[in-house]
């Protein structure tokens, strides 16, 4: 039969045992011989599935059925068993509590070489499942290409197979390239470990995590071990797959050659790396087998002989390296799926064997790199073990850039209990004391808890409770805030939905969230926003109801509410918060934040924006008030809200904030205002410092949606912040954390700018019902904290505060809100005239700030107007692009992603030639013009009367700042609000005509 010819299922193969595979099956019982893998992961996994995936992988890896006869392998044709162990002793770390571990596969007289161990997972830890083979019949790659067959058969999918049953000696034969002689051996070594007793001994196994991939990494660990063993040079052995020299090769066998690689203590891992390509790259590898001779020994002869080697090596201990390092590879936990089943992580355990000194495995999966290091049990060689990985975990990733001082953070929390909990107290405490104030009047803290419990009563009559979530389709009233908390009260969760979004959406969100029952304000009783099998309930009908409740236990684990944010993948997501992630965060902002029983805080953004939830719970909770504010903001109500409502707290966004400044207010009696969900800049927070006066304190709150609310703060300090750009976003609030990493995982250097991973205790629950995109989004630390990538870049500065620099993402804000340009690209494609859209976020001279811009291969004729009218169908109004270009097709680079910079810049003819303005027709349109050019700084002699606000720049901010000035100047006092309550028509037409028109009919309207 030729070389590569694929090994039958019929049990006729057969073929000599090679001088190679012959080394391993002469090991003693005591040392198995057998390379061990282990998956970790999550999901069910049933014994009868796994069997027949294993069935299936084998016939086409028969590799993995070989059994001996005599000197020969044989194909039994029986696929390895798959034995089903508890795993309740069995310790992950240390590996104690697993006998079959140490257990041989010794092939003999029919019996396996390979066997698969399941070890089903339990609420405490994952499952796992040990693939393990005798070394002589698969080296570590073999057994790989293994367990992706098997994966490949749980998926479904069709097998690739490896029926190879080439050997080392016949590859060898093959093999062309120029081979160079490999450093000579000799056992003058000392191990890693030291010295260990003769004769048999059991084995243990240690692992460690670290995070991070790293380059290099077989001579970074070198150097490690060598700095470690205080060596002046370290000898190791280094494990290379021979396929490399033919990747075409499908085989699951031992091809597998251990060169020597010589490194010095104190050189650059640089070096050590270029010494292992060298010997790589002239064919030591090649040179470094086994003699073809050993196959014709006795075996018992060899085995003698081999173990009075070993026992000589352990009295000098001494040996042929200091240590063995296998890097296993780069894993793609993708690929270790099942139908539910999803790996978390991969390790290999170490196989050292007679006159072997330790051996290091290492695979890198995840982000993260697992190091194994096995030897002889004996107690101080384990002791021993500890200390080196610990060395080599702070070779790869030094402690002073995983422990950061801002992370030392742990406070009990000052509010124990949950919300409701804190919410019947305080009811207790000031029952007629004022909660709510609103243009419907004031509302005590005991009409408010009996109208929550009413609402509350209601649902449990509905069998709602614990982790069911309820819509509120509703704006900022009574009724909501009622709402809100009859829904905690009841142990369910609140779906917050914003009544100027479009019902399409509105449905979509209800749907994806499972919501059964949504509490809807009576004005919008009539809206046809629920999905089938959503019945909305009129939240003013169940204020007379029966208010008695049930008891319920509400446990911090209990979901809390959902919120849902734009999605990468054309998809909105929702993000569940939990009791504890709330309680946390309302502990930790009413301390910091100064919230007492003096403190009132407008609410005037959206429910369905998370920032308003710091008006909704602090207040309350600390015996305050909130001063609810139901018109849509526009300066008219901005004004009032900061002059005459009696506010003194204050949560916004910055763009918010940039606005007052523009606008000139100078709101008095503010003690603390708290600018999210932008970046902050320091021109405008000196503004705004300016503007509340020096006894109002400033925060830079960071956070994302998925750290509830925020996780992070800071101080405006107007003169350690003059020379920055922004505000620093400072350190994480209680019991948070924030790591920076880089593209690979490894955590950087204090001073470069790294990826924010967040955790601690304000982590949210995941993203309701998105299984795939929590595995994508949050991952697990080596410390086994968990964490969210958050896509968010900082570096830390030196007085140990983070500072915010971008996204590593396309992601942009717009007034706080997140949007995923991919989610507006699809809205774009939904319409039946276009081919393919892109969105992007672009600025504009030089500004910080980015604003959406779309891109459009049409497929019939179509407007640009017709297109943001589709997608104001679909999407809320911020996620409307501000420009939109018709395009003949989307440049393409090399590797098939769209151009961002090939595409033609939709603000570069705005303004800029004088050639292409339109004369201004009259007195109005050249006084808004203008003001336009004051706001916008632009030439107002490059103003047309169909110039595009969006378009020159403009965000919401300066929209506001504009209109506010037309007001002003043009229309005039006691016609404001005629003119604002064109604010529709203005922002579906933001053009010079189209606002002088409607100035020149409010100031024709009667006072």
């Amino acid at each position: 039969m030729p070389v590569g010819t694929p090994v039958g299922s019929d049990g006729n193969y057969s073929r000599p045992i090679s001088a190679t595979e012959a080394w391993f099956l002469v090991y003693p019982q005591w040392l198995p011989g057998v390379i061990q893998v282990v998956v970790e992961g999550t999901g069910p996994l049933g014994a009868d599935e796994l069997t027949a995936a294993v069935a299936a992988a084998s016939q086409a890896c028969p590799g993995a059925r070989l059994t001996r006869m005599g000197r020969r392998w044989v194909d039994s044709t029986v696929a390895p068993a798959v034995r089903v162990l508890d795993a309740g002793a069995f310790d992950p770390v240390a590996f104690t509590g697993l006998p079959e571990l140490h257990q041989p596969l010794t092939g003999e007289a029919g019996a396996p070489t390979c066997e698969v161990l399941l070890l089903p997972g339990t609420p405490a830890r994952p499952t796992s499942i040990v693939f393990r083979a005798n070394h002589a019949v698969m080296d570590g790659k073999g057994v790989l290409i293994w367990i992706d067959e098997i994966f490949r058969a749980l998926r479904g999918d069709e097998p690739i197979g490896a029926p190879s049953r080439i050997t080392e000696h016949e590859l060898l034969e093959r093999i062309t390239a120029p081979r160079s002689p490999a450093i000579e051996a000799d056992l003058e070594w000392p191990s890693a470990l030291g010295s260990r007793p003769a004769g048999p001994q059991g084995f243990f196994w240690r692992r460690k995590t670290v995070d991070g991939v790293h380059p290099a990494l077989v001579a970074k660990i070198a150097l490690a071990v060598t700095a470690a063993c205080d060596l002046p040079t370290g000898r190791f052995r280094i494990p290379v797959d021979l396929r490399r020299y033919d990747p075409a090769i499908r085989s699951t066998g031992n091809l597998t050659h251990n060169p020597l690689l010589d490194v010095t203590a104190g050189s650059a891992w640089e070096d050590a790396h270029e010494r292992l390509l060298t010997i790589l790259s002239s064919g030591q590898d090649l040179a470094a087998g086994t003699d073809p001779a050993l196959a014709n020994i006795p075996r018992d002869h060899l085995r003698r002989q081999l173990m009075a080697l070993d026992d000589i090596s352990a009295s000098r201990g001494r040996y042929g390296s200091v240590a063995t390092i296998s890097h296993v590879g780069r894993i793609d936990l993708d690929t270790l799926r099942g139908r539910d089943f999803h790996a978390t992580t991969i390790y290999s355990l170490p196989n050292s064997g007679p006159v072997g000194p330790p051996e290091i495995n290492a695979v890198e999966c995840g982000g993260r790199t697992e190091i194994t290091l096995g030897w002889y049990d004996r107690p101080e060689l384990v002791e021993r073990a500890v200390a080196l990985l610990d060395a080599i975990e702070e070779a790869l990733s030094p402690r002073h850039r995983r422990v950061w001082a801002g992370n030392d953070n742990a406070r009990p929390l000052a509010r124990p209990g949950t919300v409701v909990e804190q919410f019947a107290a305080q009811v207790a405490r000031t029952p007629d004391a004022i909660a709510l104030t609103s243009p419907e009047g004031n509302t005590t803290y005991a009409e408010l808890d009996r109208y929550s419990s009413a609402v509350a009563a209601d649902l449990q009559r509905r069998g709602l409770g614990r982790d069911d979530v309820v819509g509120l389709f509703a704006g900022r009233t009574v009724a909501a805030m009622a709402a809100i908390w009859g829904i905690l009260k009841a142990g369910a969760a609140y779906l917050p939905l914003d009544p100027q979004h479009p019902d399409h959406r509105l449905a979509g969100l209800l749907a994806d969230a499972g919501v059964t029952v949504c509490l809807t304000e009576a004005r919008y009783r009539h809206r046809g926003f629920a999905p089938p099998g959503c019945t909305p309930a009129v939240i003013e009908e169940l204020a007379a109801g029966d208010g008695t409740l049930a008891p319920v236990e509400i446990r911090p684990e209990d979901l809390a509410y959902v919120i849902y944010t734009s999605g990468s993948t054309g998809r909105p997501k929702g993000v569940e918060i939990e009791h504890r992630n709330l309680a946390t965060f309302v502990s930790w902002s009413t301390r910091v934040y100064g919230v007492d029983e003096h403190t009132r805080f407008p609410l005037f953004s959206s429910l369905a924006f998370d920032l308003s939830n710091t008006a909704i719970f602090l207040p309350v909770l600390a015996g305050g008030s909130i001063a609810l504010v139901p018109d849509e903001l526009n300066h008219m109500v901005l004004q009032d809200m900061l002059l005459h409502r009696g506010a003194n707290k204050l949560k916004l966004t910055p763009t918010h904030l940039d606005l007052i400044g523009r606008l000139g207010l100078r709101p008095e009696g503010f003690t603390a205002v708290i600018a999210g969900g932008e970046l902050l800049r320091t021109s405008v927070t000196a503004r705004a410092q300016e503007a509340f006066g020096p006894q109002c304190r400033i925060f830079n709150e960071y956070g994302p949606t998925e750290t509830t609310i925020g996780n992070m703060t800071r101080t405006f300090d107007a003169q350690a912040d003059a020379d920055l750009s922004s505000v620093p976003i400072g350190v994480p609030t209680d019991n948070s954390t924030i790591y920076l990493v880089d593209t690979e995982g490894r955590f950087v250097e204090p001073g470069e700018v790294g990826e924010m991973l967040l955790g601690g205790a304000q982590l949210c629950r995941g993203y309701r019902g998105r299984p795939d995109l929590n595995r994508e989004r949050f991952t697990v630390l080596a410390s086994g904290e968990r964490v969210y990538r958050s896509g968010d870049l900082a570096r830390q500065l030196p007085s140990g505060e983070l500072e915010s620099v971008g996204r590593n993402d396309e992601q942009i804000k717009v007034r706080g809100y997140r949007i995923e340009p991919a989610e507006v690209a699809r809205a774009l494609e939904e319409h039946p005239a276009v081919a393919r859209a892109f969105a992007v976020g672009r600025t504009r001279d030089g500004s910080p700030d980015k604003i959406l811009c779309a891109y459009v291969v049409p497929a019939a004729d179509v407007s640009v107007d017709a297109l943001d009218e589709h997608v104001g169908k679909l999407l809320p109004p911020y996620m409307v692009p501000g420009a939109t270009v018709l395009v003949p097709e989307l440049p393409r680079t090399a590797n098939g992603k769209v151009d961002v910079a090939a595409l033609p810049d939709p603000f570069a003819d705005q303004g800029t030639s004088a050639a292409t303005v339109t004369a201004l027709s009259g007195e109005v349109e050249t006084a808004v013009a203008g003001i336009w050019a004051r706001t916008l700084a632009v030439d107002v002699q490059r103003l047309s009367g169909d110039a595009d606000f969006h378009r020159l720049g403009g965000d919401s901010a300066k929209l506001l700042a504009m209109l506010a000035a037309v007001c002003n100047d043009i229309v005039g006092r006691g016609r404001e609000t005629a003119f604002m309550s064109d604010l529709s028509k203005i922002i579906r037409e933001p053009t010079i005509t189209r606002i002088s028109d409607l100035a020149r009919q409010a100031r024709s309207a009667a006072v």
